[in-house]
C-alpha cells in the first residue's frame, strides 16, 4: 500500500508540474505574439501618421526583426529548461519506482522460495503415485498392443487368402473363356 501511494503521488506531482510549465510556456508564446502584433501596429500607425523616410522605417524593421529574434531564443531556452526539468524529474520517478520494483522482487522471491519447498515436497508424493499408475497403465497397453497385434495379423492373412480366392476365381474364368 505505501509502495503504492508513493508511486501515485509521485506521479501527479509530475503531471502537476508539467502542466504549470506547459501554461507558462503557452503564456510566455501569447504574450509574445501579443507583444510582436502591438509593434507592427504602433510602426504602421507611425509610418502612416508621420510619413517617416525609408532610413528610420528600415531601421525600426531592423530592431523589430532583433526584438522577434531574442524572444524566440528566449522562449527556446524555456522550452529546453522545461525538457531538461522533466527529465530529471522522470528519471527520479523511475529510480524510485525500480528500487520499490527490486524491494517488492526480493520479497516475492521469498515467498516463492517457500512455495516451491513446499510444491516439491507434493510433487514427489504425486510422482511416486503417478509411477504406479503408469506402471500399470504400460502394462495394461502392453497387453492390448499385443492383442491388437494378433488381430491386425489375422485380418491381414483373412485379406491375403481372399485376394488368392479372387485371383484363382479369375484365373478359372479367363480359362473357360479361352477354352
Amino acid at each position: 500500500m505505501v509502495v503504492v501511494v508513493m508511486v501515485v503521488v509521485v506521479t501527479v506531482v509530475v503531471m502537476v508540474v508539467v502542466g504549470v510549465m506547459v501554461v507558462v510556456t503557452v503564456v510566455v508564446m501569447v504574450t509574445v505574439v501579443v507583444m510582436v502584433t502591438v509593434v507592427m501596429v504602433v510602426v504602421t500607425v507611425v509610418v502612416m501618421v508621420m510619413e517617416m523616410e525609408i532610413v528610420v522605417v528600415g531601421v525600426m524593421v531592423v530592431v523589430m526583426m532583433v526584438v522577434m529574434v531574442v524572444v524566440m531564443v528566449v522562449v527556446m531556452v524555456m522550452m529546453v529548461m522545461m525538457v531538461v526539468v522533466v527529465v530529471m524529474v522522470m528519471t527520479v520517478v523511475v529510480v524510485v519506482v525500480m528500487v520499490m520494483v527490486v524491494v517488492t522482487a526480493v520479497v516475492v522471491v521469498m515467498v516463492v522460495v517457500i512455495v516451491v519447498v513446499m510444491v516439491v515436497v507434493m510433487v514427489v508424493v504425486v510422482v511416486v503415485m503417478v509411477m504406479v499408475v503408469v506402471v500399470m497403465m504400460v502394462v495394461i497397453v502392453m497387453v492390448m498392443v499385443v492383442v491388437v497385434m494378433m488381430v491386425v495379423v489375422m485380418m491381414v492373412m483373412v485379406v491375403m487368402v481372399m485376394v488368392v480366392v479372387v485371383m484363382v476365381v479369375v484365373m478359372v474364368i479367363v480359362v473357360a473363356m479361352v477354352i
